[in-house]
């Protein structure tokens, strides 16, 4: 059975990125995977900043990290990067984490002018993770993602589309393998 493995940087639960989240898990639960969401910013706050290797937390999550064959990065894109809650996490990867393993970046920001920001930010600090296997990232503008009057959300179709095509390129290539 595949296990994949998202990696939620951003700073709450009731953003826009949550719902791109939920999105995603119902897309792999639906092809029978075994899915763990990391809520980075739920992790204990010292072990974060001060790099704490040795955090039972951060040693239970790095595990699931391992044993992931696919890894979805979920951020906001914050002043034209990746947000550092993210940044934090990724720093306390073992050097390796990310070999052998099938990686969708993706991300929500306020505007179109922010799209490079995970091909020069965040996609380098992949590579150095060990990633050779990155999809082409995902890039949603947050106006396409609407808040309900009930607190869930609603994704405009041309964001899913494009979502669900890099969604079934990954889980085909790991079925296929």
């Amino acid at each position: 059975m595949t296990k994949v493995v998202i990696i939620n940087g951003s700073n709450t639960r009731y953003s826009r990125v949550t719902a791109i989240q939920e999105k995603v898990e119902r897309f792999f639960s639906a092809q029978c995977t075994t899915i763990h969401t990391i809520h980075v910013h739920e992790l204990p706050a010292a072990a974060l900043i001060t790099a704490n290797f040795a955090s039972e937390a951060i040693k239970a999550e790095n595990q699931k990290v391992e044993e992931a064959d696919i890894v979805v990065i979920l951020t906001p894109i914050y002043k034209a990067s990746y947000t550092g809650i993210l940044k934090t996490y990724l720093d306390l990867l073992p050097q390796k984490a990310l070999v052998g393993k099938k990686i969708l970046p993706i991300a929500v920001g306020g505007s179109i002018g922010h799209l490079l920001a995970l091909e020069y930010a965040l996609k380098p600090v992949l590579a150095v993770l060990g990633a050779t296997d990155i999809a082409h990232s995902v890039y949603i503008i947050d106006k396409q993602i609407i808040r309900l009057e009930d607190g869930s959300f609603a994704i405009e179709e041309e964001a899913i589309n494009r979502l669900d095509v890099e969604l079934k390129k990954i889980q085909h290539i790991v079925a296929v393998n």
